[in-house]
């Protein structure tokens, strides 16, 4: 118990400087905020040690997916005597690595390309274990990754593009779905883009069906909506898409009558604007098509690619320094917040700076107000909020990230997830 507590107290310090810990504030424990904008100390926190084996956690308010939370990765605990200890080479290699996990490091180095892994023989559950290890191997090159799956160096394999097409009859194929959301974040300060119908305009003119069945081919599905499938069941027990609305569908005449009430509206004729894509191939072959699809439907409307890696394109987006950026977002917990929170008025993830005053008023209340206290209530609100967000194109989804994988057939066990760590190999089995 007291590892979470140093864990925790250590994510919200500001001394620390982590990227997360505004989650767990999200998670309502006592005290988060004051600690992170440093009006009180981080021993102040809400999470206290009653005895070795004792957490105890007080929250502000409701929190309807506090447990989902404590799957992620950020309430993981950590020894405060080795953190001590490695200081800031901690995570560097394996001397300077401890966790508790199903599986501890062997080999690995910052950039390698390979990684070897062992069963942790201290795992509560080691017993159960079957695996004695693991090898892990980077491979960019999608063909070549292939190449070693065939060869037999892999036991499992992501397919990327025409493989797909090549190798979906093989019984060793398999799709999933995961829980990333793939869309176009508009920066609406720049000129033309705060104009709703014009990127109302933009997002009819995208073919969604073409994008995943063209330029992806990996068992990815159409986005017309900013909660993916497959991420949370309501108080009814159904997946929130299941009873949810979708939104800007592609529709040509409407998105030309758009584009020119757009044009009078702001006085202009011709636009061009930018799209921020990171250097992989999906994200290049997503936004090619895009481009043209934009160009050819939106007459006097043009897009400019601009590749760049994902470091480079996240701190020009977090900077606003940019039009449009083709962008993504996972689920940190099973519920719809994990994503509606990103669009609230002055959120730092708000890279678009849209608002909404509306949006604001329900997004806060399901966190921390009277909708916090009302399940059913706060599930029909948030299906509220995400129509609000979609009719107003503040941003401009394209695609829910599906995955194609091949797992040899004497492979079985691995368990693949919609929210957090995509893929576990704890219950993983070679026969």
């Amino acid at each position: 118990a007291h590892d979470f507590v140093y864990a925790w107290q250590r994510l919200v310090d500001p001394e620390t400087g982590s990227e997360y810990a505004y989650i767990m504030d999200i998670a309502g424990v006592e005290n988060a905020a004051a600690i992170m904008d440093g009006s009180k100390a981080p021993d102040t926190l809400g999470a206290v040690a009653k005895d070795d084996k004792t957490l105890e956690v007080k929250l502000t308010h409701p929190v309807p997916y506090f447990e989902s939370l404590m799957a992620f990765i950020s309430f993981f605990p950590m020894n405060e005597k080795f953190m001590t200890e490695v200081g800031a080479n901690y995570g560097t290699s394996p001397e300077t690595t401890i966790a508790n996990g199903a599986f501890k490091l062997e080999s690995y180095e910052p950039l390698a390309t390979s990684i070897k892994l062992s069963k942790n023989e201290d795992y509560y559950d080691a017993a159960n274990v079957a695996l004695d290890g693991m090898n892990v191997l980077v491979i960019k090159d999608s063909q070549q990754a292939m190449l070693s799956y065939q060869n037999g160096d892999l036991d499992v394999v992501t397919l990327a593009g025409e493989q797909v097409d090549l190798f979906k009859a093989d019984p060793e194929f398999i799709n999933v779905q995961d829980g990333y959301l793939w869309y176009v974040s508009v920066n609406t300060q720049v000129e033309g883009l705060g104009n709703a119908k014009l990127r109302q305009a933009v997002a009819k003119s995208i073919d969604r069906e073409a994008i995943v069945n063209t330029a992806l081919k990996d068992g990815s599905i159409p986005a017309e909506f900013a909660i993916p499938t497959g991420l949370a069941n309501g108080p009814d027990g159904k997946d929130f898409r299941e009873t949810a609305d979708t939104y800007l569908a592609q529709d040509l005449d409407a998105a030309a009558a758009l584009f020119k009430e757009a044009k009078e509206e702001l006085g202009a004729e011709e636009f061009t604007f930018s799209l921020l894509v990171e250097d992989t191939e999906s994200a290049i072959n997503v936004s090619q098509m895009i481009k043209s699809q934009v160009e050819a439907n939106l007459e006097g409307l043009t897009v400019e690619i601009e590749q760049m890696p994902k470091k480079t394109r996240l701190d020009r987006m977090q900077q606003k320094d940019y039009d449009m950026g083709l962008t993504r977002w996972g689920p940190d917990y099973a519920d719809p917040m994990t994503y509606l929170d990103l669009w609230v008025t002055g959120a730092s993830n708000n890279n678009g700076s849209w608002s909404n005053e509306r949006y604001d008023e329900i997004v806060k209340s399901a966190q921390t107000g009277e909708l916090a206290s009302d399940v059913e209530a706060r599930w029909e609100a948030l299906k509220e909020a995400e129509g609000i967000l979609l009719d107003d194109a503040a941003i401009l989804p394209v695609y829910q990230k599906g995955s194609a994988v091949m797992i040899k057939s004497n492979v079985s066990g691995v368990d693949f997830h919609t929210v957090g760590v995509p893929r576990v190999y704890k219950n993983a089995v070679i026969d």
